[in-house]
């Protein structure tokens, strides 16, 4: 009896495009959950964890009752859910919230500009400086929240039960241990 056949098979038994298709699955499964790689952002390689603050603004959030929206949803000591870039870190302790006047610039007969009330011609709209307490990573570019690099300027997106809408990180703060 030969080894090959004319039909290409081992034996006269096992087809050599088989055998080869089932030695590359038996590889590929033994690569993904014997040697996965490695797991993790790089920014995170060799970095320590700090407490972070970070000062958030939101502008023009247009919501029907600010005060039902802090009493359901956003409170100071609650948690809200942060999206930055696309990526879901989880939730971040709020440590504080407070809605800032809406004011508007009125030029006096002087020449003089003084900052007044605004008379609330859109009474649905309102801004909101808040500040977020959490963990980072601290590498050489600068603290990292989940796999994200967080700077000034950047924007967070914030979810909860009945909320999501955009804030601009305007400050960060790192606490010592």
């Amino acid at each position: 009896m030969a080894i090959l056949d004319s039909k290409g098979r081992l034996f006269g038994k096992i087809n050599l495009l088989d055998l080869g298709a089932a030695l590359v699955i038996l590889l590929v499964i033994f690569g993904i959950f014997i040697f996965p790689g490695t797991s993790g952002s790089v920014a995170q390689v060799g970095a320590k964890t700090v407490p972070i603050e970070v000062d958030l603004v939101v502008r023009g959030l247009n919501v029907r009752d600010p005060e039902q929206l802090f009493n359901n949803g956003l409170k100071k000591g609650g948690k809200t859910n942060v999206i930055i870039r696309n990526q879901p870190h989880g939730a971040i302790e709020i440590k504080s919230i407070q809605q800032l006047p809406r004011t508007v610039n009125v030029s006096q007969p002087d020449g003089t500009v003084k900052e007044l009330p605004d008379p609330k011609s859109n009474n649905f709209s309102t801004d909101l400086l808040m500040t977020l307490d959490g963990k980072a990573q601290l590498t050489d570019n600068g603290p990292v929240i989940g796999n994200s690099k967080v700077k000034i300027g950047m924007p967070f997106e914030l979810e909860g039960f009945n909320y999501n809408f955009n804030a601009t990180v305007i400050d960060i703060r790192l606490k010592d241990k």
